[in-house]
């Protein structure tokens, strides 16, 4: 049984979970999503942790009360060698984590650089990503949960090969600087660089978990079952 933590900070944090149940299921793994609420969620036996997408700024502040966000950056201080995926906001919080640390992206990125919200879009991205293909799982449409939050409808069909372009839902999406990557570039739309992997840490400007192409989901799984192995 896998263990990974959702970061319940802000933004599609129950589609993330809803991803994560679907690529267990498409690789034949058990997996508990672990809800991070507050620091003491964050524990050693987490195999792999989920940053989410939201407001960057409001993530911190939210988080103050409960110190998730200190707690999840000791974490990753921690166990380097353990994967995780920072999608939109997410990504923003692994390149530029707070003052006094240093990033877990080696790339540059600026908030809302593509404009406000009703500048958000979908588009084709090409992904250059070590996944192991899988046999696409149609979900089952998700319940509410305890506190009445319901997963948003998503596309119902995911691609049947990882050479097909991955659909990209771009929603105040932060953008790489291109001067600044210092990492792999592994996701591109056209020649802008919107996803870079920096050892076990990737982070994409986009929203993978409002599709149901699941192979970020996949990556991260699948790199946790490698350490879990070699551990």
């Amino acid at each position: 049984m896998l263990r990974v933590g959702l970061a319940m900070l802000q933004g599609a944090r129950h589609e993330h979970a809803e991803a994560l149940r679907g690529a267990a299921e498409e690789l034949g793994l058990d997996v508990e999503v672990v809800e991070c609420r507050r620091a003491d969620h964050v524990d050693e036996q987490l195999d792999a942790l989920v940053l989410p997408g939201g407001e960057s700024t409001t993530m911190r502040i939210a988080s103050r009360y409960e110190s998730l966000l200190s707690a999840l950056f000791a974490w990753m201080d921690a166990y380097p060698e353990r994967p995780v995926l920072g999608t939109c906001a997410g990504a923003i919080l692994l390149a530029a984590p707070e003052a006094e640390r240093q990033p877990y992206l080696a790339a540059g990125i600026a908030r809302n650089a593509w404009g406000r919200q009703r500048d958000s879009f979908e588009a084709v991205v090409a992904v250059e990503l070590d996944v192991p293909e899988a046999e696409f799982k149609q979900s089952l449409p998700a319940q509410r949960d305890q506190f009445s939050h319901q997963p948003l409808e998503v596309a119902s069909q995911g691609a049947s090969s990882l050479s097909e372009g991955f659909p990209g839902v771009f929603i105040r999406a932060p953008r790489f600087e291109s001067a600044a990557i210092q990492c792999t570039p592994i996701a591109h739309l056209g020649e802008e660089v919107v996803g870079v992997l920096d050892g076990k840490k990737l982070g994409v400007t986009f929203h993978p978990e409002l599709t149901m192409d699941r192979r970020f989901h996949r990556w991260l799984l699948h790199e946790a079952v490698n350490v879990r192995g070699v551990n």
